[in-house]
């Protein structure tokens, strides 16, 4: 068993800048996604103990580097991991920019590395390279860009990227610069993860599944005498009783006609991405089958592309999944939930207190108004926790 299995993990929620909403692929019950919503979400996440949010990437969003920016000086501690792009950005520009948030962020810059899997998107941001040869970027531009957070002044003549006398004058607070997130399942993003990458990040599949990637993983890292850290990306459905997660879990998606449905796993079937194919063949654009594994559920993905599959029971079956993923040597835990705002509170207060989260290491005791379990009785005692059931 890893060490991680034994130790604290890390829990990340999820900034929604590609819209939210209490339904999927529907506009009933959705909400504008704006700056005071952004705000709320990431807020709720820093007062509520989160280590950090994700910020996803691509057309269909919000600039993450311009909302983790806006967001950044309103918390306190909470940590953003936002992406850069390989082909997009060229790697002096992307060191530049993550070395000045950081120090905005007084070090609390995570970095994405997104290669991109969708062939129609990549050509509208003008990269027309094969799979492949977008992996050949990714390599080329994080030794370019690894190298100039390391401090060096870089002359690199690559098959795609060529910098000469390159360097970021003003460094970042962390050393070395932020630590490098990455995902991917092809047998290329799996090189790349080997070699140059700190965090290796694995959308929710079963755990039989996970385990045996992590396997890879692990042992090309081993080869090159590197050791990874591990990372999970899911959804969470938790409610205080499981049929209740269930039935949550189906509402989400009441609103889903066949047509919506269709057209969505059309797109997904275009892209090029490994990772993307082992989502849909979870659940094959099927409503049928969703639940693919012991409180594991796969309707996310039939309209969202990436990470599709939700963790869904009582608080204590979603912690006991966790545990299992965890003894896999995973320590850090990108969750959200619909809405993000809503539930953000109720995986906070259903779940976290049942984990071993590295930050709570420095919990400090509430003093303020009624504290944070219930509103005065009677306009002078406190609630005591209640041993009934009910």
């Amino acid at each position: 068993m890893s060490e991680s299995a034994q130790g604290n993990i890390n829990v990340f929620w999820f900034l929604p800048t590609h819209g939210d909403g209490r339904y999927l692929g529907t506009t009933e019950g959705g909400r504008p996604v704006d700056l005071a919503y952004l705000q709320q979400v990431a807020l709720a996440a820093d007062n509520l103990g989160y280590y950090g949010v994700l910020i996803p990437t691509g057309k269909s969003c919000e600039d993450s580097w311009l909302i983790a920016s806006a967001l950044a000086p309103i918390t306190r501690k909470l940590r953003y991991l936002v992406a850069v792009r390989p082909g997009l950005q060229p790697p002096t520009l992307a060191a530049r920019m993550a070395a000045t948030l950081d120090r905005l962020s007084e070090g609390r810059l995570l970095i994405n590395v997104v290669t991109g899997g969708d062939p129609v998107e990549n050509k509208g941001d003008g990269i027309f390279l094969s799979h492949a040869d977008r992996y050949k970027v990714t390599r080329e531009f994080l030794e370019v860009y690894s190298r100039l957070l390391k401090g060096e002044k870089v002359d690199y003549h690559g098959e795609h990227i060529r910098v000469e006398g390159a360097e970021v004058l003003f460094p970042p607070v962390q050393q070395n610069g932020p630590p490098l997130y990455f995902g991917g399942s092809s047998d290329e993003a799996l090189e790349v993860a080997a070699n140059q990458i700190d965090t290796y990040l694995t959308w929710g599949e079963p755990v039989e599944q996970v385990a045996e990637k992590l396997a890879v993983v692990r042992q090309r890292a081993e080869a090159r005498g590197r050791t990874l850290d591990y990372g999970i990306r899911l959804h969470v459905i938790v409610r205080e009783t499981e049929e209740e997660a269930w039935a949550a879990a189906d509402k989400l998606i009441a609103h889903l006609d066949e047509d919506t449905i269709a057209a969505a796993q059309k797109i997904f079937a275009r892209m090029d991405s490994t990772g993307q194919a082992r989502m849909s063949a979870l659940h094959g654009g099927s409503r049928d089958g969703l639940r693919i594994g012991p409180n594991l559920w796969a309707g996310v993905g039939l309209v969202r592309g990436g990470a599709g599959t939700a963790l869904v029971g009582n608080p204590q079956q979603v912690a006991a999944r966790i545990r299992e993923y965890q003894a896999l040597g995973i320590e850090n835990f990108i969750f959200s939930g619909y809405p993000h705002l809503e539930e953000a509170h109720r995986f906070a207060e259903l779940v976290m207190p049942l984990l071993p989260l590295a930050s709570n290491a420095e919990k400090r005791q509430r003093t303020v108004n009624t504290g944070p379990f219930g509103e005065t009785i009677g306009g002078d005692r406190r609630p005591e926790k209640s041993s009934s059931t009910r």
